[in-house]
């Protein structure tokens, strides 16, 4: 049988898988993720909150404390650009109401925790974005387009397809030769391209605008099956010294 706790747990996540799923979704399509949506997230997750509050209650009530901190403190990580775009900032306060203590879901996490629950979220995130080299390694691998270091950054792309992708181009014209372009974002892009016809190149390197929505995702469910990685990560690597 179900524990009242482990239920709504469960509704969190859920909860939270499903309205992350369709922003991920909506921000590939358009890069764009409806405000609705943390506000549904947020609503759901107050709803819990009393509910575990008033009738099942919690076990260290003082964690509370740690919500109108942990927004405060990713509207600051906004601010200060640490966070990819407004929709991820609105995101990860909305998980803060959602989900504000360790999840217990059929003796999951496997883990334990040494950082509160919703900045583990964003830890885990940013762990998993920086497997995405090594994805793109392998895609490039299996298409035999071994060039570095574009092969752990993008991937080739006709000029034309690229016009209409959300992608930035990881080669530049610079004094009549084609070479790598270290901040992609720094330049026009379609003036950029617009060289690259007229010197009758037909394909180039580019990196995806990958939505931090995605690997948040990611980050949210790996967090309530895996645990904390980072803490993880750093305990083994004390272990071995």
């Amino acid at each position: 049988m179900i524990e009242n706790g482990a239920m709504v747990d469960i509704i969190r996540l859920i909860t939270g898988a499903l309205i992350l799923s369709y922003a991920s979704y909506t921000d590939i399509k358009t890069r764009k993720a409806s405000n609705i949506l943390w506000l549904i997230m947020g609503v759901i997750g107050g709803i819990l909150l009393l509910v575990q509050y008033f009738i099942i209650g919690f076990d260290n009530v003082y964690i509370l404390i740690f919500i109108p901190i942990l927004m405060a403190m990713w509207y600051v990580f906004f601010q200060l650009r640490l966070i990819f775009g407004g929709a991820d900032a609105k995101a990860l306060m909305a998980i803060t109401i959602l989900v504000p203590t360790v999840p217990q879901i059929f003796g999951y996490p496997l883990w334990s925790y040494a950082l509160p629950f919703n900045f583990v979220i964003f830890a885990n995130s940013v762990i998993l974005f920086l497997f995405i080299p090594l994805g793109l390694f392998v895609y490039n691998l299996i298409r035999r387009d071994i060039e570095l270091p574009f092969c752990f950054l993008g991937y080739k792309m006709s000029v034309e397809q690229a016009k209409q992708s959300f992608v930035w181009p990881l080669e530049k014209i610079k004094n009549g030769k084609r070479k790598f372009a270290y901040m992609p974002k720094d330049f026009n892009i379609e003036s950029q391209l617009k060289i690259f016809e007229i010197k009758g190149i037909k394909e180039i390197w580019v990196t995806p605008k990958i939505p931090f929505m995605i690997p948040l995702l990611a980050g949210f469910i790996s967090s309530f099956f895996v645990g904390d990685i980072m803490s993880y990560i750093v305990q083994n690597i004390m272990s071995i010294f």
